[in-house]
């Protein structure tokens, strides 16, 4: 079939599907919302039940569309006949790339990380490309964006050492650049203006992913096979985390989320989402189109794009180019943030970048479906706001009930009979029983697909452990969502008011949050729902209840917190074999290399410094400091205001040592070669011998 004929069919099959989806959302909306209007005392005719009726609609439409991409790709798994499958569609082919012109770049942008973890990565990725027999067809380029200078060091030492080992000059390349502008689009923009020509694809990491060699070789084949396509993006699933709440989310996104994958791939399908990373992409067409637009204005909603990926596939698919999830493709991997801090401080950052969205709505040329999808993102935070607000109605509602005379003529017309307010118990129950069997029926039939469709539930301990696994999840994620809808209300808001966000590493290690640090982020929350909840006991003790699952998490947010960070609470449930999930069972070879690589001795150094003191031993070790400058790209001579100050720096660092310089001054100092001989130079001839101590010199 070609590939203009494919494109008329999925486009008639995807406007059909939409229809639908449309349909299943609205009629239901409007129902929920008559049967909430019912239960109200006086039938949504007051001001703030009209509000209440009208956000409970919103966010019963927001719930809905999860639900119904859940049944519908539950439908396209038990089928198992989907004509736009890449992987049934390369099922037949040898893994092979006939065309010696597809060549394809590797990317792994990276921002302070974890260097041995990120080496492990890389040498993983290079070892299983060359068990496929086509790693001549790849090269892979180690992007950094680092701005700490010890690490900075660190990256090129072990970047060397990895070359050495695997023989891999020529195959791996490293590339630090000096301003970090427009973050991590801007680190892949840079690669493809110096050196996107050469290749035909790129594939984008994270400095945490991993793929699969026969995956790798995939991607580029479905390429290949469809020209019409211009980024593929493939499901990662979450991998390698210890502790209690990457567990329950590692879980989670592995029993809950291949449903969920494949109901985006029914209903988008060429007009998918881009992720950011565990995607090909086209290089060609995305250097013609893909150059983000920097946001007029400054302040949170102005300047650089933060949620690139998504506009990007907006822009790809503008041009005529598909979009798609490779939603059935497996060997994609990923870790989630090991705390609920990180996971915060990742969405608030995401929160940004997604509402800046509302200003791109309306871009000429953009397509309907890529317009709703921003929508979609602007409400996976917008939501948390609407909840609250709901919340907050709802407590006026009910404290309203208690304090002032019902309303019996609410109507300005005159009237012979009252208005009574009365309560139907059993609406209530029955908008109750849908607004939960919309929640957690995908969890209980994506269990019921595993057991009783696949029968891989030995994959995650048995059919008994697989239920309580999801019981737990399922807790979890209860006590969870108050404190991330008080987090993300609270983005959104300073958000839209201006307040700018900051753009930190993120954690990629198991590391448990502090006490201190779970009292300074959640005491406010707790404080609150405190206040909260004593105002509903007092006034209306029935409704405060009601309002315990919500409010009791967020008062205990502290602990909460805290606890889920633990590594050991994770570990003791892997060893009763709860939330556990296949690659723990069954191991793939390439998480195995990566724990595998990771345990390897770091390079040999003939002075006493270790692999964080990367300043000092850029200066003081030979090797480091030729291998450092000869990988500074085109530096130029400086100016002679700028070749005083770092003068200036210089003397400093001899007087004072390493310890005494800043961040900023050691980095002025690794950008200029010549300093930094010269420094060498006059340190080796310290006379000092305390002096010389500072920089390890015994």
């Amino acid at each position: 079939m070609s590939t203009d004929t494919l494109e008329i069919k999925w486009t008639r099959a995807a406007s059909w599907r939409r229809i639908l989806l449309l349909a299943l959302i609205l009629l239901p909306t409007f129902t929920a919302s008559h049967y909430m209007a019912g239960v109200l005392p006086y039938k949504g005719a007051t001001l703030l039940e009209i509000a209440l009726v009208v956000v409970f609609g919103i966010l019963f439409a927001w719930i809905s569309i999860g639900f119904w991409t859940a049944m519908l790709g539950l439908f396209v798994l038990i089928r198992h006949k989907d004509q736009f499958s890449f992987s049934q569609a390369l099922k037949k082919q040898p893994l092979s790339i006939e065309d010696t012109e597809a060549k394809t770049a590797i990317l792994i942008p990276i921002y302070n990380e974890d260097v041995p973890r990120v080496m492990a990565g890389v040498q993983t990725t290079l070892q299983a490309l060359r068990k496929t027999g086509l790693s001549h067809m790849f090269h892979i380029f180690i992007l950094s964006d680092t701005t700490n200078p010890d690490i900075w060091v660190h990256e090129e030492m072990a970047w060397y050492k990895l070359c050495q080992d695997e023989d891999a000059f020529g195959t791996i390349f490293y590339r630090h650049r000096k301003s970090n502008v427009k973050r991590k689009s801007g680190n892949v923009a840079d690669f493809c203006r110096r050196w996107g020509k050469d290749y035909r694809y790129m594939i984008v990491f994270d400095a945490d992913s991993v793929m699969s060699g026969k995956t790798l070789v995939q991607m580029v084949q479905a390429m290949e096979l469809r020209p019409d396509i211009g980024i593929l993006q493939t499901p990662p699933a979450a991998v390698n985390r210890q502790s209690l709440i990457a567990r329950v989310q590692q879980f989670a996104n592995r029993v809950y989320g291949p449903i969920f994958a494949a109901g985006l791939h029914f209903w988008l399908l060429g007009d998918a989402q881009y992720w950011g990373h565990n995607a090909i992409i086209r290089v060609a067409p995305f250097m013609e189109h893909c150059q983000l637009p920097r946001l007029p204005g400054k302040g949170p909603l102005g300047g650089d794009i933060l949620s690139h990926d998504f506009v990007e596939a907006a822009l790809m698919r503008r041009a005529g180019y598909g979009v798609w999830l490779a939603y059935d493709m497996e060997g994609s991997y990923e870790e989630t943030p090991p705390t609920l801090l990180d996971e915060l401080k990742r969405d608030r950052r995401w929160c940004q970048g997604n509402l800046q969205h509302l200003r791109l709505i309306f871009t000429r040329g953009f397509f309907p479906v890529h317009r709703a999808l921003f929508v979609n993102g602007v409400m996976s935070y917008g939501s948390a706001l609407l909840w609250l607000v709901f919340l907050i109605l709802s407590s006026a509602e009910a404290i309203t009930e208690v304090l002032i005379e019902p309303q019996y003529f609410p109507s300005a017309e005159m009237t012979l009979f009252p208005q009574w307010p009365v309560w139907y118990p059993m609406w209530a129950i029955t908008l109750l029983g849908s607004t939960a069997i919309v929640l957690f029926l995908p969890k209980i039939l994506s269990i019921a697909y595993i057991i009783f469709y696949t029968k891989k539930a030995h994959l995650y301990g048995g059919s008994v452990r697989l239920t309580l696994s999801m019981i737990i999840e399922t807790l979890t994620s209860t006590l969870l969502a108050p404190i991330r809808m008080a987090f993300h209300s609270h983005f959104v808001v300073m958000t839209l008011l201006g307040k700018a966000t900051g753009w930190g590493t993120q954690t990629r290690d198991d590391r448990g949050t502090t006490w201190n640090d779970a009292f300074q982020y959640h005491i406010s929350q707790t404080l609150i729902a405190l206040l909260w909840g004593s105002i509903l006991y007092v006034f209306n003790r029935s409704f405060f209840w009601w309002m315990l699952p919500i409010l009791g998490p967020m008062a205990l947010s502290i602990p909460i917190s805290a606890f889920s960070s633990r590594v050991s609470f994770g570990q003791k449930l892997k060893k009763l074999f709860l939330l556990i999930t296949p690659e723990e069972t069954e191991a793939p070879s390439e998480l195995a290399t990566v724990d595998e690589n990771m345990t390897k001795p770091a390079s040999y150094s003939p002075l006493p410094l270790s692999q964080n003191e990367g300043f000092v031993r850029a200066v003081v070790d030979p090797k480091v400091l030729a291998l450092h400058t000869s990988l500074i790209l085109r530096h130029r001579v400086a100016a002679p205001s700028i070749r005083q100050r770092r003068e200036d720096i210089q003397k400093k660092a001899l007087e004072k040592g390493p310890e005494g310089l800043s961040a900023k001054e050691k980095m002025e100092l690794l950008r200029d070669p010549d300093q930094l001989r010269e420094l060498h130079r006059k340190i080796w001839r310290i006379p000092n011998w305390e002096k010389a101590a500072k920089w390890g010199i015994e």
